[in-house]
């Protein structure tokens, strides 16, 4: 049974990678969050140590709040609430999400499986590509439950949506409802008859203050190459990804019962079985609360169906590639 946490100021977290994405979820939690204690693990201890060394000069000045900040191994993540994996080989430039499968599957198992002596209880939030494959196999050769582990998924996605039409409507993307559902990768969708903007329908609220309906194909393609185009430019993604697993980490530690667009393991939700997917979820303290059973349309569950097949094919290659020793719960 996980413990009950008593107020947010009690967690510790624990971040698996120094990484740009790792050190800017560092910043989100120890400028935005109340964790007590943060603790860094990188396979390169010095890198970790020097991370940590420089956040702590933050601690003296009078925004900052005063958490606990480690840099150890595993076992210093002892007791932790929330454990944020980040660790993992890094795409390249021309590589897509799909060739890191098998690398980066390894790699999240052996991860989950050094910590789960010291923090069993803890909330696991995937982030390392491709995240849905490595959350499932996570889930599927380690002791951590299905609710324990999220793919953080769409939720960046889905942020990009919501900023791209607010920007394409002139208003604010806060004020933009809607999601990306499905794979974090090409199978994705948008299902636009749960979008809205101020409770009215994108068509209606086009249609009443005369503004050009954007195209849907359009903005999908957009959702999904704008990631591209950042990592061309910069050779990386990290602080909208960084921001949105903040966001789940929030949810987490004041057990907001928040809705979000995250990766987790269906087990017969929306007919499909054994595939980790993104669809609306509530998260509070202990993780994955339940799974929002949200009215698609015939051609929306298509495209979710679609997307399951493309995870569930994708998992049962990495299981051609590598052996791990077939242990499961």
């Amino acid at each position: 049974m996980k413990k009950h946490l008593t107020s947010e100021a009690s967690m510790k977290i624990a971040v698996i990678g120094a990484g740009m994405v790792g050190i800017s979820i560092c910043d989100y939690l120890l400028l935005m969050g109340n964790c007590a204690e943060l603790v860094l693990v990188d396979i390169n201890q010095e890198r970790a140590a020097g991370e940590i060394m420089d956040f702590s000069h933050t601690t003296a000045l009078s925004f900052s709040k005063n958490t606990r900040l480690v840099a150890g191994d595993y076992s210093d993540c002892r007791g932790a609430d929330i454990v944020i994996i980040t660790a993992g080989a890094q795409i390249q430039k021309g590589q897509t999400r799909d060739q890191l499968a098998s690398t980066n599957a390894r790699v999240a198992i052996d991860i989950a499986k050094a910590l789960e002596p010291y923090a069993p209880n803890a909330t696991l939030i995937l982030v390392s590509n491709p995240v849905d494959i490595t959350a499932y196999f996570v889930i599927a050769h380690t002791g951590y439950l299905p609710h324990q582990v999220i793919s953080s998924g769409c939720i960046i996605d889905s942020a990009r949506l919501m900023t791209i039409l607010g920007q394409s409507l002139d208003i604010d993307p806060k004020n933009v409802a809607g999601y990306v559902l499905g794979e974090h990768g090409k199978t994705a969708f948008i299902p636009w008859s749960l979008l809205n903007i101020a409770g009215m329908s994108l068509e209606d609220y086009c249609r009443l203050h005369q503004v050009q309906l954007p195209n849907h194909e359009q903005i999908l393609e957009d959702v999904k190459q704008v990631g591209i185009e950042i990592f061309n430019r910069k050779g990386n993604t990290n602080h909208g990804i960084a921001a949105s697993v903040f966001r789940i980490v929030q949810a987490l530690t004041v057990s907001e019962h928040s809705i979000l667009p995250v990766g987790v393991l269906l087990q017969g939700e929306y007919g499909l079985d054994d595939v980790v997917l993104s669809v609306p979820t509530v998260i509070d303290r202990h993780g994955i609360a339940r799974i929002i059973k949200a009215p698609l349309t015939e051609q929306e569950m298509q495209q979710l169906h679609a997307s399951g097949q493309f995870i569930q094919d994708l998992i049962s290659e990495v299981k051609e590639h590598f052996r791990y020793d077939n242990e499961s719960k």
